[in-house]
């Protein structure tokens, strides 16, 4: 239905995702910019229903008729779309009957949202975690030197007590005082400088796999999905098994507490490459993205935003430190972890940028 290939032009290059509908809401045309967004083809979609490119709410359909009949436009904030291959997407989008064309026509216009908001979740995730650590920081200093005179003091106690039996109160102050010491080194994180040599994921993750097998003792499934063309990066190989590892133990915890299964669950390690992926404020050609996704009950809704804080744990036995630890390593390699939950799928989710010339702090 366009009438000038200078216009069609226009249409095809806009970033902006653009679709035309007939009155029964027919797709007549999308630009390049709507078949990515939706995921569709624009060949194969012509005269599809609207509802077969996307479902949103249940008044939607409704909202677009009205639009046809009274001339009016429609727009809607952070809408939900659910395409055909099930991912859901976060848009704005607007509505508008088109002037002067018979048979009448209406555009739609089509903003993706998730990466704006993506974006500046990162960025409030990446600032609050640089609080946290200067937190910690500064608690570690205050907690560390009374540790070292109660030690030194009890030490010096024990050498003056002529009595052995009261050796055992003097050991106890002694043991106590390293337990919690040692704690606050764990809430610090790694303390030890980073071995810088190629990586290569699946080598990562593969060391990973077999020792989760090994402590799971067959009572979950484990499920591989390698994309293998992702290459080698500079990063230190064992700490990033530590990351991962307390990540998948997490997981495994999770789903063999839960007694009300019929079938074992399932951890699944997925990677994939991401081109021109931002992560905070650094726009980088090509990240890794490791997905570690479980079947499990999920993570609580108050424990989401947090979890990555030392001492935060959904366990009663937890430290809550592992996630803390974790979200540092990937840190150091300039990377994040982020978390999605709800009951049956939690997955944590790691970006780690490719570039070979990166510098760990």
């Amino acid at each position: 239905m366009l009438t000038s290939d200078f216009h069609k032009r226009l249409l095809e290059n806009l970033s902006t995702s653009v679709i035309l509908l007939n009155e029964q809401l027919q797709t007549i045309y999308m630009n390049p910019a709507a078949e990515m967004l939706l995921e569709v083809s624009g060949k194969r979609t012509k005269d599809a229903f609207v509802r077969d490119l996307f479902i949103e709410s249940p008044d939607s359909v409704e909202a677009l008729k009205k639009s046809f009949l009274l001339g009016h436009s429609y727009t809607k904030r952070e809408a939900e779309f659910l395409l055909h291959n099930g991912n859901n997407i976060t848009v704005d989008y607007s509505a508008s009957p088109v002037p002067g064309t018979s048979p009448p026509l209406l555009l739609v216009e089509i903003q993706a949202r998730d990466r704006l908001l993506r974006i500046s979740r990162e960025e409030e995730l990446l600032a609050n975690q640089e609080t946290a650590r200067i937190l910690i920081r500064g608690m570690a200093h205050e907690i560390k030197n009374p540790l070292g005179g109660i030690r030194g003091s009890a030490q010096l106690l024990e050498r003056e007590l002529h009595d052995p039996s009261l050796h055992e109160y003097t050991q106890i102050i002694i043991e106590e005082a390293d337990r919690l010491r040692n704690l606050v080194d764990r809430m610090l994180g790694p303390n030890k400088v980073f071995e810088l040599a190629p990586c290569n994921i699946h080598e990562i993750l593969e060391r990973v796999y077999s020792l989760i097998n090994v402590e799971a003792k067959g009572r979950i499934r484990l499920i591989r999905d390698y994309d293998p063309s992702i290459p080698e990066f500079e990063g230190d190989k064992e700490q990033l098994i530590q990351a991962f590892l307390n990540i998948s133990r997490n997981a495994m915890q999770a789903l063999t507490q839960q007694t009300n299964r019929k079938k074992p669950g399932s951890i699944t390690f997925r990677t994939r490459p991401l081109r021109q992926f931002t992560i905070g404020h650094t726009r980088h050609r090509l990240v890794l993205r490791v997905d570690i996704l479980d079947d499990g009950p999920g993570v609580p809704d108050s424990l989401v935003q947090n979890i990555f804080y030392p001492m935060i744990s959904g366990r009663a036995d937890g430290t809550g430190l592992g996630l803390s630890i974790t979200q540092g390593i990937i840190g150091q390699h300039h990377g994040l972890v982020e978390c999605e939950s709800k009951p049956g799928k939690t997955n944590f989710i790691i970006f780690i940028p490719l570039e070979n010339n990166m510098e760990l702090m």
